[in-house]
């Protein structure tokens, strides 16, 4: 543990009994750690801390967390072990002392468009339960008051035992669903603009469609030309009404193509199945475009958006229906099942008051169980992964929490630093990687990681406690007191986006002009509404609501969501990059771009361009090794002997971005097009990353940054209004200052920056707030202060003012 600066657990307050007491991790080199080797105390809390890109993660959740979930996971028997994720071994020599780990991190939940905050927990399955056994009408068992069960009827033949014989009898079946058969339990129903679909002046054969992905060179081709439905030479407006029901609706048909047997379906249920199964917002970027363009989305007249049938909202308890429960803020929910006296399902109702109240506990008692669940931000998704765990029995467990601030207010942070005591107090292990100062001030052990990031990180620099670790010199450290102070003028506006009857979720018919040509900070507390907001003012998601937006041509937001790509995808393919760095690299060569792509003509053919070969296993850990024709490099050899500026293709992935900045910034290697590029990934911080590290291990802060750098480096078409949803996530106490840098730079170029936030020092440095509440849910959604942030401090008037003008009396002291 070079650099680190230890503490003697003898003289420490952690009063540690023995060996036992301790998760001994010796030689970890996950990802960039560099033979790490630390030593974490059992059911204490402990913060990891350190600048994006050290190795907090990789020690946390890529070697202590990975190594206890791949050992649970192998205690089952081979059956199940094959129905479970297969799990890699980290790459370290030693792991002692491990418990179960729990990982509570902060990913969205699932995008299924029937999933909700209800069926994501276990609160709609009890509800339920109790409506099953106290709803009047009686109408079924649980599964008629769920929206994901249709109603139907048939029959069969089924086999059973007569006489010593087994003989198939014919019986008729009936399932009583809660499913609503117009919306099908989507609490939505769509109407789709045929012509976004094709043009009838053509045939199929020569284009007609215009829906993504559907070809007629590939497997749909096949299908649509041998079919007989119809003649796909015939424009499809002189199609008869029989050929264009078989071309739009027709059901799943089974058909023999050149001898192949496939399966035809209409284009309309296939939309719907392949495309609007999901929340709209989770699609590919060219697909959610078609979506907007050819769909529109109405509540269902049928069940009003509940998603039930009628049978499902008759049956009621004390005149609510499972509906109205679901609808209801579930702080009033809670409250209307404390009145509940019912003794013959008295477990039932204390279980479900336990897991309600624990949502409100939580800070997120402001949700609905009908709020679909790929709504949630991440700190939401993460908070709501907490709730089952509050109230379990379970003891020395080690729960693993990845920023459990992020989203939260600073008024709600000592609520969550609560409850990470409270785990802590029962026998657990807690392990929080933070970056807040208010969290890291709670705990029991601090093991910064450092000093820099990426090949500049991967050590332990210092463990010990918060009061030395201040003293310690370490980066964080050095600025774990850090405060920003209020700007002494702010920008004048050039215009403004003009927001009107805003009506999504629980905003209550606002207006609001936002400025244009400077800084916008919108703060209050988590369900304020400021998400819901923003996304009228992008116009996005706004599709049930009545509100008017006008001026937001060339608005872009840019989310913490999950980016698409394999596991070959890299910031150099997603952002651009690639393209003129393989140009450059030909052009030198006198050869083809594409043998610089280890995706075409230069992949080697062992690996399919890789770098590594995967031995499947079943039920066991695959096994993943280098590549032993390309030792992990991914090209051809003879590829390898072509270079720029004195690197062959393999060396320049493997380079960080403040590596390959230095690179094609000067001399023989200097590329314009690609310096442009990579100046914007290390203006917003991303100066660590390799080139071709995979996409699929950014965190949700580091995937936010690379969106925003490439919409950065557009040619031209770079939008004029940017909204960005708590740019600080992942970023150091250092890093904070660079970021705001950033958005001045942004401003300062002309554009408009919208933020969602709730760090005070991107709150100082605005030019204008909007604070939303006062409260959260319906307790919410007012503009409760518009204007400067030193107007915000004086008044003093909210939650927000007060917290923030606590923050900036602080500096210097």
């Amino acid at each position: 543990m070079s650099m680190a600066t230890r503490t003697d657990p003898q003289s420490s307050a952690l009063h540690v009994a023995d060996s036992h007491d301790w998760i001994r991790v010796h030689g970890a080199r996950v990802n960039n750690l560099r033979d790490v080797s630390v030593e974490i105390p059992k059911r204490r809390l402990t913060v990891f801390t350190g600048v994006s890109g050290s190795g907090k993660s990789s020690l946390v959740f890529g070697t202590i967390a990975a190594e206890s979930q791949r050992m649970i996971n192998e205690t089952y028997s081979a059956f199940v072990q094959g129905f479970l994720p297969t799990l890699a071994r980290p790459d370290v020599d030693v792991l002692e002392g491990l418990t179960t780990a729990i990982i509570i991190d902060q990913e969205r939940m699932g995008a299924n468009a029937r999933s909700t905050v209800g069926t994501a927990t276990d609160a709609n399955a009890m509800l339920r339960i109790l409506f099953s056994r106290l709803g009047q009408p009686y109408i079924g068992s649980p599964q008629a008051f769920s929206f994901n069960v249709a109603s139907m009827s048939g029959a069969g033949a089924v086999s059973i035992e007569r006489g010593g014989q087994t003989v198939k009898e014919r019986r008729s079946f009936s399932i009583t669903g809660g499913m609503c058969p117009r919306c099908e339990g989507r609490g939505s129903v769509t109407d789709i603009d045929l012509s976004a679909l094709y043009d009838d002046s053509l045939s199929l054969n020569d284009g007609a469609l215009t829906i993504p992905g559907y070809s007629m060179d590939g497997w749909f081709g096949r299908i649509f030309s041998g079919c007989g439905f119809f003649d796909p030479d015939k424009p499809i407006h002189r199609f008869t009404k029989r050929e264009l029901h078989d071309l739009l609706h027709k059901e799943p048909t089974k058909i023999k193509v050149d001898g192949i047997n496939l399966t035809y379906e209409g284009l309309i249920p296939k939309i719907q199945k392949s495309m609007l199964s999901k929340d709209v917002d989770s699609l590919q970027l060219h697909i959610r475009a078609f979506v907007e363009r050819a769909v529109t989305f109405t509540v269902c007249p049928e069940c009003g958006g509940t998603r039930l049938s009628e049978a499902a909202r008759s049956s009621k308890i004390e005149g609510i229906s499972i509906a109205d429960a679901c609808a209801m803020q579930i702080s009033d929910l809670a409250g209307w099942l404390r009145a509940l006296h019912a003794p013959s399902v008295a477990p039932l109702l204390a279980s479900l008051r336990h897991t309600l109240d624990s949502f409100v506990e939580i800070g997120l008692g402001y949700l609905s169980l009908d709020r679909p669940s790929g709504t949630l931000s991440g700190g939401e998704a993460q908070r709501t992964k907490m709730i089952r765990h509050l109230g379990s029995s379970l003891t020395d467990v080690t729960y693993v929490f990845d920023e459990p601030t992020i989203g939260l207010h600073p008024h709600d942070i000592q609520r969550m630093n609560n409850l990470l005591l409270q785990l802590r107090d029962k026998g657990n292990t807690v392990l929080v990687v933070e970056h807040k100062p208010e969290a890291i001030a709670i705990a029991d052990h601090v093991v910064d990681l450092g000093p820099g990031a990426g090949t500049e990180g991967g050590e332990v620099v210092f463990e010990g406690t918060v009061d030395r670790l201040r003293s310690s010199g370490t980066l964080t450290g050095r600025h774990l007191d850090d405060r920003a102070s209020l700007k002494p003028s702010v920008r004048t506006p050039s215009g403004v986006l003009k927001v009107r009857g805003a009506s999504t979720h629980n905003l209550r018919d606002v207006d609001v002009d936002i400025p244009l040509g400077v800084l916008v900070v919108l703060t209050g507390v988590a369900g304020s509404g400021k998400s819901s907001l923003i996304r009228e003012a992008c116009g996005a998601n706004g599709r049930f609501s009545q509100g008017s937006v006008s001026g937001r041509d060339g608005v872009v937001s840019v989310d913490q969501g999950a980016i698409k790509g394999s596991r070959r995808s890299n910031p150099a393919t997603y952002t651009g990059l690639l393209d003129p760095i393989r140009k450059a690299f030909a052009k030198v060569n006198g050869v083809k771009p594409a043998l610089f792509s280890a995706n075409s003509e230069g992949a080697c053919p062992n690996c399919n361009g890789a770098g590594v070969s995967y031995t499947d296993l079943a039920m066991m850990a695959g096994v993943a090794e280098v590549c032993e024709v390309c030792d992990g490099k991914r090209f051809q050899a003879d590829v390898l002997e072509y270079t720029f500026g004195g690197k062959d293709i393999s060396q320049v992935l493997a380079m960080s971005v403040s590596e390959a900045e230095k690179f094609f910034g000067d001399g023989a290697a200097k590329t314009p097009s690609a310096h442009r590029i990579l100046t914007q990934l290390a203006d917003v911080g991303l100066g660590y990353l390799s080139l071709g590290q995979p996409l699929t291990t950014l965190s949700a802060g580091e995937r936010q940054r690379l969106k925003l750098a490439t919409r950065m480096a557009e040619k031209g078409g770079a939008p004029s209004v940017y909204v960005l949803e708590e740019p600080t996530t992942g970023l150091h106490l250092a890093d904070v200052e660079n970021l705001l840098g950033l958005l001045d730079r942004l401003v300062d170029s002309g554009k408009s920056v919208l933020v969602i936030e709730h760090h005070q020092a991107v709150m100082a440095h605005a030019d204008w707030i909007i604070d939303l509440g006062p409260g959260a849910g319906h307790d919410g959604g007012r503009i409760v202060f518009e204007g400067t942030p030193a107007d915000l401090v004086a008044a003093r008037c909210t939650l927000t003012g007060e917290h923030l003008a606590a923050y900036v009396s602080a500096v210097g002291t």
